[in-house]
């Protein structure tokens, strides 16, 4: 057999093996949380909207939550002020509060620009659009941090209105409290309880690290696979501090509540996301729920 015919072959093979994750996940909601410096990079960009759009041509029902982290920090030196966080969330005072919602809108449009341009139809809507995200003021060990929000509430009506009509939703991270305030969320968390309300079977994280270390220093010490139960003794022994820390209690919650598997992968990977849904390779960090195991053989 020449070479040639081998490189189609290798194709061929690589299908078959997506065949049994295109059956367990065929017509599921699928949430994509996409953050990092992926989304300062236009070629990674696009090959994370490349993945998006071919999950949803294959009979997924994805949607993309993003934040805009690195951008708004950008926009907030340009005013002249110094980013600052607590815990892992931005301080955000009335003046960060307008930039987050012009970033955060910037950044939505053009993800819904992208998506259009591979010819599947895209909404682009933040938490405050159809009451999708309501929300209480968040404060971080006591002290307040300004117009960040606490998720309450989620109402997924917006969402699976859209999915029925065949669009792909992508949402930005800005929630409503009861008085109508807008507030900034943490775009983790935000997915994290947007991924319970629709009832997601998966929840995947693209972020600027390879998954959870137990020690951040030392990349030897990824964890491949997680309980909810092993990820809260990771946080109860001081492993976890950051901005992993938020991201991994909202990835307990969402487990908690419904969603059957979480995978915490690094965006900078091109096609990261194809690799650990379609592939026996698997990337990242998967936390699975009691009843799921990472790699799924039909």
């Amino acid at each position: 057999m020449d070479k040639s015919m081998q490189k189609y072959l290798d194709k061929a093979e690589v299908l078959i093996e997506a065949l049994p994750y295109i059956q367990r996940f065929n017509r599921k909601i699928i949430v994509v949380k996409y953050g990092g410096s992926a989304m300062l990079d236009e070629e990674l960009e696009k090959r994370v909207i490349q993945d998006v759009v071919l999950l949803k041509l294959c009979g997924f029902k994805p949607i993309i939550v993003h934040g805009g982290g690195k951008e708004i920090s950008r926009w907030v030196k340009k005013v002249g002020k110094e980013p600052k966080f607590v815990n892992g969330f931005r301080v955000t005072d009335e003046e960060t509060m307008e930039i987050v919602e012009m970033v955060l809108s910037k950044v939505n449009k053009k993800l819904v620009q992208l998506v259009e341009e591979l010819g599947i139809k895209a909404i682009g809507i933040s938490g405050q659009d159809g009451g999708l995200l309501k929300v209480t003021r968040k404060y971080a060990d006591g002290e307040d941090i300004g117009y960040v929000g606490t998720v309450c509430d989620v109402e997924p009506k917006i969402l699976f209105d859209l999915i029925e009509k065949d669009f792909l939703p992508i949402v930005c991270s800005v929630g409503l409290d009861n008085d109508f305030q807008a507030y900034n969320v943490n775009a983790d968390e935000a997915a994290c309880k947007i991924a319970s309300a629709v009832n997601a079977e998966k929840l995947a994280f693209l972020t600027d690290i390879e998954g959870v270390y137990k020690n951040p220093d030392d990349p030897s010490t990824l964890i491949p696979e997680l309980s909810a139960e092993e990820a809260l003794g990771l946080i109860r022994d001081g492993y976890i501090e950051g901005g992993m820390l938020p991201k991994l209690k909202s990835c307990i919650h969402a487990l908690e509540n419904g969603v059957s598997r979480i995978h915490i992968m690094d965006g900078r990977i091109p096609h990261c996301l194809l690799l650990e849904i379609f592939t026996n390779k698997g990337i990242g960090t998967a936390i699975l729920n009691d009843q799921e195991c990472r790699y799924y053989h039909g």
